[in-house]
């Protein structure tokens, strides 16, 4: 294998994990384990989906980013390529919408913290509570997308979008271990309590909020969209590809 083959495939653990644990029912963050079961599912799905990673999947209207601005937008551009690196199951992570999901939940009511708690006091919590800061999803994004850039151009005198490919999925995966420190926020909680469970509702949200575009990840596992309520077609087709999983229907389809 070849050393381009292999990037592609370490940087593609992400998505693979993703994949994996979307069927599980859980999102486990920082298992390498997951690599080899995502393997399978991919395998297992590709010969129903013929989506080819030079087409375009079919999408909403791209009007523009209403929360990222130049500089943060190269960030996550960057990043959510990384994470789902175009190949013959899918396109890059921005044609795949994605970035335009993270864009659109931190302009909106998730990003201004709307229904969260903020008055305090402000105590460290059990990990499974998420972060406990006194920051908006969106301030607690910006204050990590500083550090995080910080911290790479410390690393590796450049910034993130500048790294070869494997630099860059090295850095997020260190990210993602808790292998950098800032006085300023916790990087670990940045991307494994806000960045990465993004990234993953990203890949599988109904497209009418921006990401997923063309329900390509529902068809990459197999997932019908809003028919899969169906409780007898989930016990007769379990373990088995689900007809209905070709043509996927979302929100859209149905208004």
């Amino acid at each position: 294998m070849t050393k381009d083959k292999e990037a592609n495939n370490d940087r593609r653990t992400f998505l693979r994990q993703t994949a994996t644990a979307t069927l599980a029912g859980t999102v486990p963050i920082g298992s390498r384990a997951f690599g080899a079961v995502g393997i399978a599912v991919v395998a297992a799905t590709s010969a129903n989906n013929t989506h080819a990673a030079d087409t375009s999947p079919a999408s909403a209207p791209f009007t523009g980013y209403q929360f990222l601005g130049p500089l943060e937008a190269t960030f996550v551009e960057t990043m959510v390529n990384i994470m789902c690196p175009a190949d013959q199951y899918t396109p890059n992570g921005v044609d795949c919408g994605l970035a335009n999901y993270i864009d659109r939940q931190l302009a909106g009511a998730f990003g201004q913290g709307e229904g969260r708690y903020m008055r305090g006091p402000w105590k460290q919590g059990k990990p499974q509570l998420g972060y406990q800061l006194p920051l908006t999803p969106a301030q607690f994004f910006m204050a990590g997308l500083g550090a995080a850039s910080d911290a790479c151009t410390r690393k590796y005198g450049k910034s993130f979008d500048q790294l070869s490919a494997a630099d860059a999925n090295t850095f997020l995966q260190d990210l993602q271990a808790n292998k950098y420190a800032d006085p300023r926020v916790p990087l670990a909680s940045w991307f494994n309590d806000l960045i990465y469970p993004l990234f993953v509702q990203a890949c599988f949200a109904d497209p009418m909020y921006g990401g997923n575009n063309g329900k390509t990840f529902w068809k990459l596992v197999g997932y019908p969209g809003l028919p899969a309520t169906h409780t007898i077609d989930m016990v007769q087709y379990r373990g088995k590809p689900y007809p209905g999983a070709k043509d996927p229907k979302s929100i859209v389809d149905f208004s």
